[in-house]
C-alpha cells in the first residue's frame, strides 16, 4: 500500500495506490517535509507561554511546565496554568495528547497534587523520558545507565555477528560510529557518581576491546593503549571541561552567572573567571553538572 499527500496552496488531497482523493481546503497545520516547515511551526507555537506563570521549556513538539509547589495555592496556579495552555490549543486547534502528558514531582516533602487538562487526570509518574535522556521523581540515574548499556551491548552483539572480521582499524570504527555515542549521548545531564554505575558503563567499552582477537591477551589498559583509547569516566571528565568552556566563553546560549558562582575573591594574578562550588548537602546537587566541574 503506497500513501502520499499533495499540498497545493492551502487545498491538500491524499493519494492511495495511485488512485486520488479530491481536493480539500486546509484550515490549520504546518506542511511536513517543507524547507520553511520547522520555521513556520515554530512562529505558530511561539506564544504558547504568553500568560503562563510558570516556567515553561519548548522544544519542537514538546513542551515543559514547572514551577515549585509549597502549598494549595502554588498547586492552583499551576493548575490554572495547564488550563491556559489546553486554551491555547483549542484556539490554534493543536490538541495536547492527554494520554501523552505527564506529572513528574521532584522533592521529599513533595504535596504530590493531582493536576488536570480538559477534564481529565493527568497520569503521575516516576520516571520519563525527556528528549532522550530518563528522569526520575528521585533524580537518581541507574535506569538512564542500564537503558544505554543495554543499547549498546545490543549494537555490539550485531557488530559481533555481522562482522566476519575483527580487524582492529575497522572494529575501532564501528565502535566510536555506532557504540560509544550511546553511552555520551546528553552525558553532561546524567553524568554517573556511584561506581556501580560508573563501573558498568566501562564494562560495555572492556567488553569491546575483548573482541579483538589480537587484542584479547592484553590488561585493559594496554588494550586501550593499543586502540589509543582512554576510560569512559576520562572522556565524561572531558566533556564536562569542554562543556564549561563553551557556557563561559559565549559558545552556547546558556548564562554562565544562571549556571556557576563567581568567586568576589581577588588576588594579583587572578583573573574574572574564578569559579567557586555551590554548597551542596545532597550527593544529587553535588554532583550536579554546575558543581562537580569546578574542581575540576
Amino acid at each position: 500500500m503506497w500513501i502520499s499527500a499533495w499540498l497545493n496552496g492551502r487545498r491538500q488531497r491524499v493519494a492511495l495506490n495511485g488512485t486520488f482523493s479530491s481536493w480539500l481546503p486546509v484550515k490549520s497545520g504546518v506542511p511536513q517535509g517543507s524547507v520553511l516547515g520547522p520555521s513556520l511551526f515554530l512562529i505558530f507555537i511561539n506564544d504558547i507561554d504568553d500568560e503562563i506563570s510558570s516556567h515553561v521549556l519548548k522544544f519542537a513538539d514538546d513542551t515543559k511546565v514547572f514551577t515549585r509547589i509549597e502549598d494549595e495555592n502554588d498547586a492552583l496556579s499551576l493548575q490554572d496554568d495547564i488550563n491556559k495552555l489546553h486554551l491555547w490549543s483549542e484556539k490554534w486547534q493543536m490538541l495536547f495528547n492527554v494520554s501523552k502528558c505527564k506529572i513528574l514531582h521532584f522533592g521529599h516533602n513533595n504535596h504530590r497534587f493531582n493536576y488536570f487538562m480538559n477534564g481529565q487526570p493527568l497520569e503521575t509518574v516516576n520516571e520519563e523520558k525527556d528528549l532522550g535522556v530518563i528522569v526520575s521523581s528521585s533524580l537518581k540515574l541507574n535506569t538512564q545507565v542500564v537503558a544505554c548499556v543495554k543499547r549498546a551491548n545490543r549494537i555490539l552483539g550485531m557488530i559481533y555477528r555481522t562482522f566476519e572480521t575483527k580487524e582492529l582499524v575497522l572494529m575501532l570504527q564501528l565502535y566510536k560510529s555506532l557504540v560509544r555515542p550511546h553511552l555520551e549521548f546528553a552525558i553532561q545531564a546524567w553524568n554517573p557518581y556511584l561506581k556501580g554505575d560508573i563501573d558498568y558503563l566501562e564494562k560495555v567499552q572492556r567488553r569491546f576491546t575483548r573482541m579483538i582477537p589480537v587484542l584479547q591477551h592484553l590488561p585493559y589498559n594496554e588494550r586501550l593503549s593499543a586502540l589509543n583509547l582512554t576510560t569512559l569516566s576520562t572522556r565524561r571528565l572531558r566533556g564536562d571541561l569542554i562543556e564549561a568552556f563553551k557556557i563561559m566563553k559565549g559558545f552556547v546560549k546558556a548564562s554562565p552567572q544562571l549556571w556557576f558562582e563567581f568567586s568576589d575573591i581577588s588576588f594579583t594574578r587572578g583573573h574574572s573567571m574564578k569559579l567557586c562550588a555551590k554548597y551542596s548537602k545532597l550527593n544529587v546537587r553535588r554532583h550536579f553538572f554546575s558543581v562537580r566541574v569546578v574542581s575540576e
